[in-house]
């Protein structure tokens, strides 16, 4: 009768204009926790990138070899800085993120009562 693939429900029926309306994920201290470490070495590799990128000259040795190691030593540095010395913007976009989570109800599940 009908085909299983096309009947399951598919993970993108909860997106509402490309953006994820399951705040399910909130939930979790640890999930928060570790956005923001994720969302710290992000923005940290940003600032690496973006200072890099103010170079005041061409060096003698420069390659996209060289380029292509910076890069990837830059995210490493990233990463490291935001886990034992972060700025700060991580921990702000949790307490957010917890703020917001905690004054809006959870909406019930499809099918279920209120």
């Amino acid at each position: 009768m009908g085909d299983p693939v096309t009947s399951a429900p598919s993970p993108i029926a909860n997106l509402a204009g490309g953006v994820s309306t399951d705040t399910s994920r909130l939930a979790s201290k640890d999930n928060l926790d570790a956005a923001g470490k994720r969302f710290e070495a992000i923005f940290t590799g940003m600032m690496l990138k973006s200072m890099r990128a103010a170079k005041l000259g061409d060096g003698l040795f420069d390659s996209k070899a060289t380029e292509q190691f910076r890069d990837m030593q830059d995210q490493q540095l990233a990463q490291a800085m935001a886990a034992h010395a972060p700025i700060g913007i991580g921990k702000a976009m949790t307490e957010f993120l917890a703020r917001s989570a905690a004054l809006e109800p959870a909406a019930p599940p499809e099918g279920g009562t209120p």
